[in-house]
């Protein structure tokens, strides 16, 4: 059986279950922030307590329950706003707009958080102590609310700027990076497809530059809303090329990224109506796959990234950039091909041998296309 390690199985559950994935994420941070601000009221209180000789029964689980229970609320309130807003609302809004939304509705459902943990968690589990008629504990939940507000407001940058992380670097990732994972090369086996634009050249000069780079955005966005379905990675954008990755201990059959490349093709077909009205066109890729053993490495100081070294990337990007000379869609190497299980969905013809850029021995290149039949 192979192993799954902690970035893949974190990447599997976020495309199976990617609402869930991210309300967990919110929650559980908020659960433990909010017990981390109940035990530090907790402890600043039994102080004053102390050094004024009053009397202080409370016990720290006391806080610490009431900042769990008000941290799972509004960890899970967050936590769906973000997903519907992010797929709906934030694809295309400026970062002001959105942080703006997400500074109000922050407000708006600590509030309510917090009004429900007074008037219910509280007043249910201690209700002697509610004190719902007395102006010194009016006074006294005030100064919490304040005290959590600004204290919220910290931790929402920390968690977006954690968020923003995940984004660039994937799901399962940022911790792996962390724990230094990745500061020394590692060896793993892993697939590479490059996904070029085609006919970008007569596109850029019917579109203009700015509309070309709208164009290339939205087909980008459009391979990204269905990664997941595939447990694909996206490794980098180089210009108006697409490199995507997967990890071969993790995958359940090679036939995965072929399928995603149709995918993606019926993807631009869904929306063609958008595409002919914005630009005209509709996006085309060619790609070329390969694998083979890579090393991955943390590089960079000013920026940090983890980038992937050998012959399996070069090979890739060599076998993609032959889609034109042979007039195909999809090229790929025989020792991919090999690790393929026969499919009727698929059509393969050998090209031949090729000396590749670089290369000092032939590499085996097969053509691959969806059969419709």
């Amino acid at each position: 059986m192979q192993h799954i390690d902690y970035t893949s199985r974190s990447r599997r559950f976020t495309a199976r279950y990617p609402m869930l994935s991210m309300v967990m994420s919110y929650a559980g941070f908020w659960m433990l922030a909010h017990a981390l601000v109940g035990f530090i009221i907790y402890l600043a209180s039994r102080n004053v307590a102390i050094n004024f000789d009053l009397p202080f029964m409370d016990k720290p689980y006391t806080n610490i329950l009431i900042g769990l229970m008000s941290g799972a609320l509004y960890g899970t309130a967050i936590g769906v706003i973000d997903f519907y807003a992010d797929k709906a609302w934030f694809r295309n809004k400026p970062l002001g707009k959105i942080i703006i939304f997400k500074t109000i509705s922050t407000l708006i459902f600590l509030s309510l958080c917090f009004a429900v943990t007074r008037y219910v968690f509280f007043g249910v589990l201690f209700p002697e102590r509610l004190q719902l008629d007395s102006e010194k504990g009016d006074l006294i939940w005030r100064n919490i609310f304040f005290i959590i507000l600004i204290y919220s407001f910290f931790l929402t940058l920390v968690i977006n700027f954690i968020m923003q992380v995940n984004k660039k670097f994937g799901p399962g990732v940022l911790l792996p990076i962390l724990l230094g994972k990745y500061r020394n090369p590692k060896e793993e086996e892993r697939v590479f497809m490059f996904m070029d634009l085609k006919s970008s050249t007569t596109l850029a000069e019917q579109l203009g530059h700015l509309r070309y780079s709208s164009f290339i955005r939205d087909a980008f966005a459009d391979i990204n809303s269905i990664l997941n379905q595939y447990d694909a990675e996206i490794y980098q954008y180089v210009g108006d090329e697409i490199v995507i990755s997967w990890k071969t201990a993790v995958l359940e059959s090679f036939t995965t990224c072929m399928d995603f490349y149709f995918a993606c093709q019926q993807q631009f077909e869904l929306r063609r109506p958008y595409y002919q009205e914005q630009y005209g066109a509709l996006p085309e890729f060619k790609a070329g796959i390969h694998k083979g053993k890579v090393s991955a490495v943390e590089i960079g100081e000013m920026k940090r990234d983890i980038a992937y070294h050998g012959d399996t990337l070069n090979i890739a990007a060599r076998i993609q950039s032959l889609c034109n000379e042979y007039q195909q869609r999809l090229l790929t190497s025989r020792e991919f091909l090999d690790a393929v299980s026969p499919d009727h969905t698929f059509t393969t013809m050998r090209i031949g041998d090729m000396i590749l850029k670089g290369k000092s021995y032939p590499v085996e290149i097969w053509s691959v296309d969806r059969n419709y039949t």
